[in-house]
């Protein structure tokens, strides 16, 4: 690996994607670029349009925000371990990209900022494996755990964390039986109550509903976007509380910090839009009750075999200070606002700092994980 030379490290920052979440991961990836040390790093961009293609190079962002479909080249990831480059797609076969552009060589970490399926599910992560490079973040179990917000849920209650009441069902049930839906989360559930795609983030597809017509009305937005449904019991007076988690076994937990939404919740529009929302870090809570946010943040992250970074999110009743385990994120945003870079600035780690602490902390994992035996050299070749 490079980090044994004086060589620059050669990061590829993957972003874009097929997902919902397309927009946020360009703007999180130009984000992380433009903060990695120039001096320490060899920065590869690596695009992912939403139709699938990838693309490489100095105008990948620029090829991505103009929709382009038809690209000027596409570049794929080789699966093969013996090789760490990214190869140049022609139509008569496979070149390597580094025989047309010097930069575009070896990789020797990936830094994924693709949130949303594909990106943060553990597919991606995937392909990382095959091709044994190292990669900021969970694996491919914790990607895919933590992805999925009824698994999460299930793993937390088995962990003994406190977490609110849901219900789900496919959405392919959802045309056939709306109204055995709707009778059963009335009756498990109480209004306001949380309308969401399983498999999403960036509170696209979320409806907060009041009454039975925002109910429906919440059901078919998040059926859009995913082949399960999540409906969480809403909690009114509440703090909405985040947690940044950094490291691999031994994870810690930033300073919490409080979300004011613009919107009536922390919506899309509220997140990344119309810049209102307001971030109060630390979050003004008694000590006692950041330390137990802090304790659950660090459990959740271990409950999901997760590594390098996740965000935690939380609610606090206010008066009790009961506090609710709501998500983790595996690839939180990154973008000038986003809360996890936030959060550990408020705790004394800077932007440029984390992000080399976590390809720090990639490189030591990959490194751990390549020292294990791959294969079993049986007493007599009886497969011969």
């Amino acid at each position: 690996m490079k980090t044994m030379t004086n060589k620059k490290i050669k990061v590829g920052v993957i972003f874009g994607g097929r997902s919902g979440e397309h927009e946020v991961s360009i703007v999180s990836a130009q984000s992380v670029m433009k903060a990695l040390a120039k001096s320490k790093y060899e920065v590869i961009p690596i695009g992912i349009s939403k139709e699938g293609k990838w693309v490489a190079g100095p105008k990948a962002i620029e090829f991505l925000k103009a929709g382009i479909k038809k690209l000027p080249f596409k570049s794929v990831l080789a699966p093969d371990p013996t090789e760490r480059h990214l190869v140049k797609v022609k139509e008569k076969g496979l070149t390597p990209v580094s025989a047309q552009k010097p930069t575009l060589t070896d990789i020797d970490v990936i830094f994924p900022v693709l949130h949303g399926p594909y990106g943060e599910d553990g597919t991606i992560q995937g392909v990382f494996e095959m091709a044994n490079i190292a990669y900021v973040g969970a694996g491919v179990l914790g990607s895919a755990l933590g992805m999925d917000k009824i698994i999460q849920k299930q793993l937390f209650k088995e962990a003994g964390l406190p977490i609110v009441g849901y219900d789900w069902f496919l959405t392919k049930e959802w045309p056939k039986n709306k109204q055995k839906i709707i009778v059963r989360l009335e009756k498990n559930l109480k209004y306001p109550m949380f309308t969401k795609p399983v498999n999403l983030g960036s509170s696209v597809g979320i409806g907060k509903c009041h009454n039975q017509k925002e109910l429906i009305a919440g059901i078919n937005e998040a059926a859009r976007y995913d082949r399960k449904i999540i409906v969480e019991q809403g909690i009114e007076n509440i703090h909405e509380i985040e947690v940044s988690v950094l490291g691999n076994d031994k994870p810690m937990a930033s300073v919490p910090g409080e979300i004011i939404a613009s919107n009536e919740f922390y919506d899309y529009d509220a997140k990344y839009v119309d810049g209102k929302s307001q971030a109060i870090i630390p979050a003004k809570l008694p000590q006692k009750t950041l330390k137990e946010i802090q304790a659950i943040a660090v459990k959740a992250f271990q409950a999901l075999d997760l590594a390098g970074m996740a965000r935690v999110d939380f609610f606090v009743k206010r008066g009790s200070l009961k506090v609710y385990l709501n998500e983790v994120n595996t690839i939180p945003g990154f973008t000038s606002i986003s809360m996890y870079p936030k959060l550990w600035q408020g705790s004394g780690l800077s932007y440029e700092k984390l992000l080399e602490k976590l390809i720090d902390l990639a490189i030591k994992r990959h490194q751990e994980k390549n020292q294990f035996a791959t294969s079993y050299q049986p007493k007599k070749d009886w497969y011969r």
